[in-house]
Order: C-alpha cells, then structure tokens, then sequence
C-alpha cells in the first residue's frame, strides 16, 4: 500500500510501529538516528512520514521543517508523535508542516486512524479495514490493540530480551 519512514529513537516504538503498518500491507522503514532521516526519506520517498518529535541531535521540529523545504519531500504528509504534550506543542509543530499531531500514550487504533487518515485515497484501508480487519490485522502480528506506546503499564514499555554482558552471547564489558 504506502511506504512509510518513521523517525524514532525508541527501539519498542519502532517494534510496534512497524509491526502494526506491516500488518496492514504497509511497507514501513524506520531510520533511528535523526540526522541521516532527510537523507534516508529521500533514498526510500515515502508517502508518509512519521517522526518522533524529542530525538537527539535534530529535534522533530527541526526535521519537519527540513522535510518541508525540501523540492523532493515538501509535500508528503507528517505525522508527529510526542510523548511531551504540553499546552501550545501541537500549534508548534504544525506550525513547523506537520498535518497530524498524536500525544503518547497511543492507542494503535488510534494510530492506525491517524495513518489512514493521511495517506492518499488509493493507499487507504477499506472500511473494513478501519471497523476491525485492523484489530484482526494486529492480533495476526501479536500486538495487543490495548497497548498503548509508553504508557508506564504497557507491555510495549518492556525491555526487549537480548542478552546482557554476562550472557552468552552478549556484549562484552571492555572496561
């Protein structure tokens, strides 16, 4: 359907982000490290894309006004998610381009409408789709459409299970 370049920082965010676009026949890809996004947005020319707005080095704000002034990404559609929703946050970051504007704790419903809500008419999901093909689409990828991204209680806030230093496997301490 549509390829969509997220922009976050937060390993669970991305997990879930793209978990849950895969699972509605998007093509996600997500770029961790903000100062390569403008150059990875304009190798991969999404249809959408989704940025975190407190990312270190170049803030969210920052990287949709370079989104905007760019002749190659100036009109694809953004959608901002922060978990900082502080009183005149939203009028800052669509002042800055930004069509859609999500406070953390999310819904996935709530994410998936925002998704839809953005893309063009021939990359949308049917109706179907929005009423419960959705629900059915995150329980075939294992997410739980209760969960909400970083609320404190969620099972999305769970450290991942890699190993540790002193597991096998794992990283070694160089100290």
């Amino acid at each position: 359907m549509a390829k969509i370049l997220i922009v976050e920082d937060n390993a669970l965010n991305i997990k879930l982000f793209c978990d849950l676009l895969a699972a509605h026949g998007h093509q996600p890809q997500a770029v961790t490290d903000s100062r390569l996004a403008l150059d990875s947005a304009r190798a991969f020319g999404p249809d959408l894309v989704i940025t975190d707005i407190q990312l270190p080095h170049v803030s969210g704000l920052e990287l949709i006004r370079l989104l905007r002034a760019d002749k190659e990404l100036g009109k694809v559609p953004i959608m901002a998610v922060t978990a900082y929703a502080a009183q005149g946050d939203e009028e800052k970051i669509r002042g800055a381009g930004a069509q859609s504007y999500v406070s953390k704790p999310i819904s996935v419903m709530k994410f998936v409408a925002a998704v839809q809500d953005l893309l063009p008419e021939g990359q949308k999901a049917t109706a179907g789709e929005k009423n419960g093909v959705a629900r059915d689409s995150a329980e075939k990828a294992g997410i739980d459409d209760t969960a909400e991204i970083d609320d404190p209680e969620s099972w999305a806030n769970e450290e991942a299970d890699a190993p540790g230093p002193q597991d096998p496997g794992g990283e070694e301490d160089s100290t």
